[in-house]
């Protein structure tokens, strides 16, 4: 039950309110009438408060991860119900900011939360909560089939769930968990020198990830709607980003085998290939679904190696390394998509989708120089990888 709840708070912080904003985008814009320079500055925007929310996961997750899971619900549930309820694009655009910090703390949290509640196969269990934002963004993909260009009701059901299964996280939890994180985990204890250290490459490739993938997150579904998609379809794309998602989770047993950086370097460059190809050809209706499910897939999968990879570096700071990569990937989001609404606006959609996917890739390569990581081993303990940033 509390992995399940687990799950359910991920697909619902992630994929039903801080993701779902490039889904109903175009419908949001047509009805509140603001331009695609406003929309990549509130992706950006929605990314910073992520970060903060992030840091503070980053910080009271040791100690307090049943407190954050209660901020993570109220505040992308208050956020879902602004958006639901916006009169004009200013308010829309505060509340979906305000809504992303939910995402940032609920994955320290449940970091720790599994590593207390799960005594066998804490692994698995990581990776099943984590790889939660694929259902939710098929969740997400199928209410706008069947409510756009309703999207204020969209708005409404997400905050709902996102209420009930921060509930339902705590009530499958045992409040004797937060006591015995204070006593098994020092969060005053900062991390060293050579911890830092250590995660230098990760943190780079981080960023780098982050600034390629926003311009699919944010203009996605716009990108195949210029491209002559109807509606249906260009919503039926967001369902296939949601379907590769959820299949991290059949996928794990083989990218568990591979250490880290393999991992990453395979994933990645996955994310850059879909990404190269939603920019070429748009049109073609089970290429650009094909594409969507390789670009799910090979994110979430990319975010569940960065905790493999702060996992093989540190294992006892799992969640402190997990908070500090998520901060660095949305904050490259949050890049990425401030330039990516320029770029739009001066060369188009589908030239500023092959720049992302040139950025993308230049992080997949950037994992594989050198043997040896900071400790001195090359690869460290396979881990089942999954994710949900």
């Amino acid at each position: 039950m509390f992995v399940a709840s687990g799950t359910a708070l991920i697909a619902a912080t992630y994929g039903l309110v801080r993701l779902a904003y490039g889904l109903v985008l175009p419908d949001v814009q047509h009805a509140l009438g603001f331009g695609a320079a406003l929309a990549g500055w509130t992706s950006a925007g929605s990314s910073v408060l992520y970060c903060v929310g992030a840091f503070v996961g980053f910080v009271a997750a040791p100690a307090r991860p049943r407190l954050l899971v209660v901020l993570a619900g109220a505040s992308a549930g208050a956020g879902a119900v602004g958006m639901a309820t916006s009169p004009t694009a200013i308010v829309f655009a505060l509340s979906a900011v305000f809504a992303s910090a939910g995402a940032g703390l609920a994955s320290p949290a449940l970091v720790t939360l599994v590593q207390l509640a799960v005594r066998r196969d804490t692994a698995r269990a990581q990776a099943v909560v984590n790889s939660g934002t694929g259902p939710g963004l098929v969740v997400a993909g199928l209410l706008a089939l069947v409510l756009l260009p309703e999207w204020r009701v969209v708005w409404w059901t997400a905050a709902a769930v996102t209420v009930v299964a921060a509930a339902a996280v705590l009530l499958a939890g045992r409040p004797g968990d937060a006591g015995r994180a204070r006593t098994t985990v020092r969060p005053s204890a900062r991390p060293p020198r050579s911890w830092r250290t250590a995660h230098r490459r990760v943190v780079v490739v981080s960023l780098v990830l982050g600034a390629g993938s926003a311009a699919v997150w944010t203009y996605g579904r716009t990108l195949l709607v210029d491209a002559g998609a109807p509606a249906p379809l260009s919503v039926t794309a967001w369902v296939a980003l949601g379907v590769g998602g959820a299949a991290v989770a059949v996928t794990a047993r083989w990218t568990g085998r591979l250490r880290a950086r393999s991992a990453w370097a395979v994933t990645a460059s996955a994310v850059a290939v879909a990404t190269a190809t939603l920019a070429l050809v748009p049109q073609v209706t089970g290429v650009a679904l094909g594409a969507c499910v390789v670009f799910g897939w090979g994110y979430t999968a990319a975010t569940g190696a960065l905790i493999a990879w702060t996992t093989e570096l540190d294992a006892d700071r799992a969640s402190a390394g997990t908070s500090l990569l998520f901060v660095v990937l949305v904050l490259g989001q949050a890049l990425g998509a401030g330039v990516a609404g320029a770029a739009v606006d001066t060369v188009g959609t589908g030239a500023t989708f092959l720049g992302a996917a040139v950025v993308t890739a230049v992080g997949a390569v950037a994992a594989l120089p050198g043997r040896r990581n900071a400790g001195g081993s090359a690869g460290g303990t396979p881990v089942v990888r999954a994710s949900g940033a």
